[in-house]
């Protein structure tokens, strides 16, 4: 496994890909980073599937922190409203626990530019299952 910022990533997944890097991984929150560069659209602006990437990945980390070794959290569904065109820079991304359940957590992510202006926002809800044996 790779590491970003301490916390342990598989190689070759989207995460590394994306270039995301996590700074931060509790049950209440996760911050994480991303570069603009190579996560843009054809017209050169942060692509908005990138930005759900990142709220998707913080969310998803955060749950699974607050599920345990036992279980994982997989995403069930995500929503993201885009504010604001981004076209160089790095990102950040804030997720932060609206309910913290025994079956289902879920988080609101903000998602902001150098200057922290507001970029995006999201919502994702994650499933907590069992993790398999295979």
């Amino acid at each position: 496994m790779s590491h970003t910022s301490g916390f342990p990533l598989p190689p070759g997944t989207l995460i590394e890909r994306m270039g995301i890097t996590l700074t931060e991984v509790s049950p209440q929150r996760a911050v994480g980073t991303m570069p603009v560069a190579g996560n843009t659209q054809p017209f050169g602006l942060l692509h908005g599937g990138a930005s759900a990437v990142l709220a998707e990945t913080l969310g998803s980390y955060a749950a699974g922190a607050h599920a345990g070794p036992d279980r994982r959290a997989v995403g069930i569904e995500i929503n993201a409203t885009h504010h604001r065109a981004v076209t160089d820079g790095v990102v950040t991304g804030t997720a932060t626990a609206v309910h913290l359940g025994g079956r289902v957590a879920t988080y609101d992510v903000v998602v902001e530019d150098a200057l922290g202006r507001r970029v995006c926002t999201a919502r994702l809800t994650c499933m907590l299952i069992d993790a398999r044996s295979d």
